[in-house]
């Protein structure tokens, strides 16, 4: 009896050390999975970015950890002021954190983000380590403890207030037009004809809803050119400080606003994706989200003559150029009563000559549906300086493609002229009856904002702009 009591109480402890052994090694396991989860299916690049940014091979291979900690780099070549790609980006109790042995190789603190405050005269916007800061191997444990949650896929940070964000141009024509532009540096390091979409746009500093247009725009378009995105605002970014760990985000893009008008083009051309057109990008990358847009708002891509674009278009839709003018004569910023009359009249003469089909429309008037139609199926866009001829980003790119800005004269800014270039469009700054515009490389120098730069009584003479809309309808084709 003694032996058989004796023979299982020896089964017995070595079957509680070897339950024992496997708990720990359980726990081993689950403490430092995050830091050792495998990447989804996104390019991860550890290359030489663009030049003029002091940053080399910032690491090792995508599984190097030193303490189970990975390191944080920026991929392949997706990086100027104020966008910046970065694959493991750490998060804990608010504050940002990049994990490197060679912090001097990323860029700088105020050149990655800026203090989310409203910007404007002598505001002093320069982050400090409470909004982001470095942290080596050596502190990670101390700084960032030992486990993580792993946030996983493509997270856009949107790191600014929601100042500039509530205006249409300012979010679709600075902040996405930026993210998506930098983002498609990556395109020819992993060779691929579209990256993925992101999973997440975060909006740590903006309350629930108050990123929102006054015109109710911004927020349904989104949800069209990026349908299975989330948008997560500041209640998301609060929930994971309670949480009181560590957040890993996969691969993130952060923006800042402030931090992109540092950059030596900001004091050039004075907006927010100055610097992002110094990244080199393949022709055409915005494409894919105009498509996805059109597609899912119109139910159908509209294909106007000669576009560089091959589609099936409703039934008998855009045998001649459409011209539409988007009047702003019910709002603040207007033409002359007379000219505006008169430039309708002489816009309308080039229909009945056969040279375009034309179309007067006042956005404010149309729904969402509408507005994105009527520019879908334009070739050109004539309007007054303002918000409307943002909608250039839904018109498709052609060898006659164009924006006619109607400016008081010689006033000047980027806003729409920039627009134009990185959507492939022709853009025409109008002073009354002068033209100006510009080819690749070259640009208007310096802005210029009269009095009357809001003004209602701006001058425009009509037959002039029909002219030269007929000149690029008609005329062979410039290279």
């Amino acid at each position: 009896m003694m032996r058989y009591l004796s023979r299982n109480l020896g089964y017995f402890v070595c079957a509680n050390i070897v339950l024992s052994l496997l708990i720990l090694n359980w726990r081993e396991v689950s403490l430092h999975l995050p830091f050792r989860r495998p990447p989804t299916n996104l390019p991860a690049l550890n290359r030489p970015i663009s030049p003029g940014v002091n940053v080399e091979l910032l690491s090792g291979p995508e599984t190097e950890t030193i303490s189970q900690f990975v390191f944080t780099t920026i991929p392949g070549r997706a990086v100027v002021h104020g966008f910046t790609m970065l694959d493991k980006l750490y998060l804990k109790n608010g504050t940002l954190y990049i994990l490197t042995t060679e912090h001097e190789k990323f860029p700088q603190r105020e050149h990655l983000l800026s203090k989310p405050i409203n910007v404007g005269p002598g505001i002093d916007t320069t982050p400090t380590k409470e909004n982001l800061d470095f942290v080596s191997p050596r502190d990670a444990p101390e700084v960032l403890g030992d486990y993580a949650l792993h946030i996983p896929g493509f997270t856009v940070i949107l790191y600014d207030g929601p100042q500039f964000m509530t205006h249409y141009y300012h979010w679709w024509g600075e902040i996405i037009l930026g993210f998506w532009r930098v983002y498609n540096a990556l395109r020819e390091d992993v060779a691929a004809e579209v990256l993925p979409r992101p999973n997440r746009f975060l909006l740590p500093n903006v309350a629930p809803g108050k990123w929102r247009d006054r015109a109710g725009v911004d927020a349904p378009l989104m949800r069209a050119a990026f349908p299975d995105t989330l948008i997560e605002e500041q209640d998301y970014w609060e929930d994971l400080a309670k949480l009181g760990t560590t957040v890993v985000f996969e691969r993130v893009m952060l923006v800042s606003r402030a931090s992109a008008h540092r950059h030596p083009l900001g004091s050039v051309w004075y907006k927010m994706i100055a610097g992002a057109m110094a990244v080199g990008v393949p022709e055409g990358y915005w494409n894919p989200i105009r498509s996805t847009l059109v597609q899912n708002v119109v139910g159908y891509l509209p294909v106007p003559p000669g576009s560089s674009e091959s589609s099936i278009s409703q039934g008998g839709r855009g045998e001649l150029p459409i011209v539409t003018y988007i009047s702003r004569q019910g709002g603040g910023r207007r033409l002359i009563t007379s000219d505006h009359d008169r430039l309708v009249e002489s816009l309308e003469a080039l229909d009945k000559e056969g040279i375009c089909k034309f179309r007067i429309v006042q956005m404010e008037k149309l729904n969402v549906k509408q507005q994105i139609e009527v520019v879908a199926e334009s070739t050109i866009i004539v309007g007054v300086h303002g918000n409307g001829l943002t909608h250039q980003l839904w018109m498709p790119p052609s060898p006659r493609s164009a924006v006619f800005e109607i400016f008081y004269p010689n006033d000047f800014t980027f806003d729409y002229e920039m627009l134009a270039r990185n959507m492939g469009h022709k853009h025409y700054g109008v002073w009354n009856d002068t033209f100006e515009t510009y080819g690749k490389g070259d640009y208007h120098k310096g802005v210029h904002f009269s009095d009357q730069f809001h003004g209602s009584a701006i001058p425009v003479y009509g037959p002039a702009v029909a002219q030269k809309i007929r000149e690029r309808l008609v005329d062979p084709i410039e290279d």
